[in-house]
């Protein structure tokens, strides 16, 4: 009877060693594949390897890390704190869980992890910076909270003097002609962006006080009719990729009443060209009105230009002022588009409720960093997920919704399906539940290391069925992505 005991527990610890073992294997498959930037396998063999060692906390700390690096925040945030159950000494589980809180704009609980840190490393200077860094950002919203009131804030535009604003004799540059956009404008502008040169201040200025104007005056909901002959481009995120989207113009024609194009938000962050994306589409937007199309992302919000750059890029080039007017400008943005009462387009995606209406969209008032829930944090925000019904999305903010949801919503909605943007496919674009969730893609070897193609769409007014055109990247000056983040998301992403 001791023997077969004996027996028994050896062989459970023989078990046990060889699971570890291969437990090993699977990690160094996924590191692997993390050093080739496959994040997605990555992530696979990191899960299999805590299949079978699910007590390491070094494997969850690096599958945080790879959840981090294909913005699956809610996921990383889980990852790490679960490292952190298991081992509560591990010092990368608290980086972990403060870049994925950084990365949600959970910036006091980003805090509290640096100062345990600084407290176990009190000489680790890398460890104070990051506490210091973070501190600062949590007194910056404590101080924009205060001096925030519920009366209409002052718009930076009513401070602006443009009249008396001098262009000096040495500028070079384009200019509006009598303060207008023109064809011949955009035209040198883009050129102008192509050798990295900047436009004139005034001119930025110029271009967004009008495009403020314009924007405030449309709906919530845009709703456009194609005629049978008709066609519209559609295009997916950007993130400051400005010579990939001159080479969208290239492959599909400049943009023109009869040549209209939808942007479906995300145009800036990440990429360090964002200023000269934003600043292209804008100045189409006032050149086209009615036939050039912008969707808020997002990324077009406070929190996410502060973390990914473009906060730190439009006062590189410019000024902090600048910045609040775009600020600004963001908050106009219309939030969805309906082509022929069929096709709804927006960026993220469905609801986290059933029963939401097109009048519901029409009536959201959308001048205002986007909610924590409700509609519109959802069409900024959501996934959608293979398997019937919602879970929590791995982002952290929103849901996921199934093909049972789509379902519904198309026909309560009397709809044929939706176009949405918000993550990278690997070719570009991707159609999912059976045909009804399109997810479109235009940032190619998105931030330089993604490997994916970039895709827009044509839809014809005549069938209204998708025909879907790929593109990959193309060569830009040696300016790295995120080189404006903020440098606790450029180090928190190591």
């Amino acid at each position: 009877m001791a023997n077969d005991t004996a027996t028994s527990a050896r062989g459970r610890r023989e078990k046990m060693a060889e699971e570890d073992t291969n437990a090993e294997k699977f990690k160094e498959k996924a590191n692997n594949y993390f050093k080739e930037r496959d994040y997605e396998n990555a992530i696979k063999y990191y899960t299999e390897a805590l299949e079978l060692n699910p007590s390491s906390a070094i494997y969850f700390s690096n599958r945080s890390l790879a959840y981090l690096r294909t913005e699956c925040y809610g996921y990383a945030l889980a990852d790490a704190t679960k490292c952190l159950e298991i081992d509560q000494n591990y010092i990368k589980g608290y980086y972990r869980r403060a870049t994925s809180n950084m990365a949600l704009g959970k910036f006091k609980a980003a805090l509290k992890d640096y100062e345990t840190v600084v407290r176990v490393r009190p000489n680790d200077k890398d460890a104070k910076m990051k506490y210091q860094e973070c501190n600062k950002i949590v007194k910056q919203k404590a101080f924009e909270r205060a001096i925030a009131s519920d009366e209409m804030k002052r718009s930076v535009v009513d401070s602006l003097d443009i009249e008396n604003m001098m262009i000096e004799d040495q500028y070079t540059g384009p200019k509006l002609e009598e303060g207008k956009v023109t064809m011949r404008f955009m035209k040198e502008m883009m050129e102008c962006f192509k050798d990295q040169k900047k436009l004139h201040r005034k001119c930025a200025y110029q271009i967004l006080i009008q495009v403020k104007e314009l924007l405030s005056k449309l709906p919530s909901l845009i709703e456009i009719t194609l005629k049978e002959t008709e066609k519209i481009t559609i295009c997916g995120d950007t993130h400051g990729q400005f010579y990939d989207l001159i080479n969208i113009f290239e492959l599909n024609g400049l943009p023109s009443e009869t040549n209209p194009y939808l942007f479906n938000g995300d145009f800036v962050d990440r990429g360090s060209f964002s200023l000269e994306v934003i600043l292209t589409l804008f100045g189409f937007k006032l050149l086209l009105p009615d036939s050039f199309y912008l969707l808020r992302g997002n990324h077009e919000t406070d929190n996410m230009n502060q973390m990914y750059g473009f906060e730190g890029e439009v006062k590189a080039k410019y000024t902090a002022q600048m910045f609040t007017l775009f600020s600004e400008v963001f908050q106009w943005l219309p939030l969805a588009q309906c082509i022929n009462g069929k096709v709804l387009v927006m960026h993220g995606g469905l609801f986290s409720e059933d029963g939401v209406t097109l009048d519901d969209l029409r009536k959201i008032d959308r001048n205002r960093q986007p909610p924590d829930s409700g509609p519109m944090c959802d069409l900024l925000w959501s996934d959608p997920q293979p398997q019937n019904g919602r879970c929590v999305s791995k982002r952290g903010v929103s849901c996921q919704f199934g093909p049972d949801v789509t379902e519904r919503f198309l026909d309560q909605n009397n709809l044929d399906y939706i176009v949405r943007s918000h993550e990278v496919k690997a070719e570009g674009y991707e159609v999912t539940h059976s045909g009804k969730c399109i997810t479109v893609f235009s940032a190619p070897n998105y931030c330089d290391q993604m490997c994916n193609k970039g895709a827009y769409i044509h839809l014809s007014g005549s069938d209204l069925k998708p025909q879907f055109h790929q593109f990959t990247a193309v060569p830009h000056p040696n300016v790295k992505p995120m080189a404006y983040a903020n440098s606790l998301m450029q180090m928190g992403m190591m």
